[in-house]
């Protein structure tokens, strides 16, 4: 069913032990370049390639069928709101008694939807994979910005919701006076050791 099955197994005859080992020339090159293409994708290329395999499925079922070339960002939030209905996170209405809760003590009639967080990761990934399939960047219609603004609202929305607020990470940085504080020689090692993770030694 995997478009990608057919290529593993062809890799995995690459990788049989016995033919590399008749070989009369050292092994280790042969060896090294089996290895690599037997092995099996990572968990993030494996869940990106399922996300694409449905995207276009999506398309294909879609009235009236929908060709890549002309998806646009509307269409991938039709898409993603045509994934609610296998969702499994609860967002109260704004009529609910437990609106806003984190943690609502009783169950509710509220529908269960697809949670900011996997929406976003999902987007991530069809994005990769749409310009990995030919697409170009510019009209990759998974960055289009109507769709950066309807996960936005999603976000918000679920966080008032759920009584939940997203965050964004901050990332750390070094406090200026670090690597004056040390001195001459002090000051340099210091330096050295905010750019690259030298902590190890």
């Amino acid at each position: 069913m995997d478009p990608g099955s057919g290529s593993g197994s062809g890799a995995g005859e690459g990788s049989d032990p016995t033919v590399s080992t008749d070989q009369a020339g050292p092994p280790s090159a042969s060896t090294d370049s089996a290895a690599a293409a037997a092995a099996p994708p990572s968990r993030y290329e494996s869940q990106k390639r399922r996300d694409w395999n449905t995207f276009q499925q999506y398309l294909r079922n879609h009235k009236p069928p929908l060709t890549l070339a002309r998806c646009s960002g509307a269409h991938v939030i039709e898409f993603l709101k045509y994934l609610d209905q296998f969702g499994k996170t609860k967002v109260h209405v704004t009529g609910c008694p437990y609106f806003g809760q984190p943690d609502p003590p009783a169950p509710c009639a509220c529908q269960l939807k697809q949670a900011w967080g996997s929406l976003d990761a999902l987007i991530g990934r069809l994005r990769a994979a749409y310009e990995e399939n030919g697409g170009r960047p510019d009209t990759n219609p998974f960055g289009a910005k109507a769709v950066r603004i309807y996960l936005r609202e999603v976000r918000e929305s679920q966080a008032k919701a759920r009584g939940i607020p997203y965050e964004k990470k901050k990332r750390k940085r070094n406090p200026p006076n670090t690597a004056v504080t040390g001195g001459g020689a002090g000051g340099s090692s210091g330096g050295g050791g905010g750019g690259g993770g030298d902590d190890r030694s």
